[in-house]
């Protein structure tokens, strides 16, 4: 399946312009249809002080949301125009706070592609969530680091299995993408190769992916593990399942998913 329908979650801050840039390159790619989405909900000025407010000082936040929502809208289009994709591109301003929340409106695409946000937002009610979309959207992400350019699509890529159900979904997920771009090194950590490892490689052959396998045995963080090897590898891209544990338990205590995407400095590709 190649990437028809492409949704980026373009929130108008810096962190999700090199995201826009990417989702363009794929859309053109594929001569695939693009929508942007902001999706949006109260202020938490106005969500926790509404009743405590004059009027006027809301009317001035819901005013000054709108610009904000309205110059996303105008950056995206510009952006766009420049590509000459204006004619296969759409911008979406999602109320989620009235309407379907932003990982359900974006389910019936082909590909969510987002930014990283290295610091907590000014206006979180407009942040996107990498972490929540790949969750509860079911489909793939890939979150492309803030200060990432590259001139086109990933040639080389690190595949990083361990064997689990989310690993084998983002393998099936990105198999257009590993079935055109030739390349990829499997990346297993551990004691010994992840299950079903060697299977793996041959049912990529028989892609036609030119698939090498690395195995490294465990030292430090798994996350540090599968960014050096994709830096070894000259790896443009990295893909992985995602949230194999509970995001609660990442969110506490940390995780591989969670490191790769706020570490990496190529863009990661992940399914749960």
């Amino acid at each position: 399946m190649s990437f028809k329908n492409v949704l980026v979650a373009y929130t108008g801050h810096e962190s999700s312009m090199a995201a826009l840039r990417h989702a363009i390159k794929i859309a053109v790619h594929n001569d695939g249809w693009l929508t942007g989405v902001l999706g949006h909900g109260q202020p938490p000025l106005e969500r926790h002080m509404a009743a405590h407010l004059p009027h006027d000082i809301l009317v001035s936040l819901r005013e000054f949301d709108r610009q904000r929502i309205d110059e996303a809208r105008r950056v995206f289009e510009t952006t766009v125009e420049k590509h000459n994709w204006s004619d296969k591109s759409a911008f979406v301003d999602l109320d989620v706070e009235h309407g379907a929340p932003l990982a359900d409106f974006g389910r019936t695409f082909d590909l969510i592609v987002m930014g990283m946000h290295r610091t907590a937002s000014a206006e979180p009610h407009m942040a996107a969530s990498p972490d929540l979309m790949a969750l509860h959207s079911g489909r793939p992400v890939l979150v492309v680091p803030s200060n990432f350019d590259a001139p086109g699509l990933a040639e080389n890529m690190l595949l990083a299995w361990d064997g689990k159900r989310a690993a084998a979904r983002a393998v099936g997920d990105a198999m257009s993408l590993l079935r055109e771009r030739g390349r990829v090194t499997v990346l297993t950590i551990g004691s010994q190769p992840a299950p079903g490892t060697s299977q793996l490689i041959q049912n990529l052959c028989h892609h036609g992916v030119d698939a090498r396998h690395v195995h490294q045995p465990r030292k430090g963080p798994i996350a540090r593990s599968i960014l050096e090897a994709a830096d070894t590898a000259g790896a443009k891209a990295i893909i992985m399942g995602a949230f194999e544990h509970s995001k609660f338990s990442q969110d506490l205590w940390g995780g591989v998913t969670s490191d790769v995407m706020r570490d990496a400095h190529l863009p990661v590709f992940m399914s749960h």
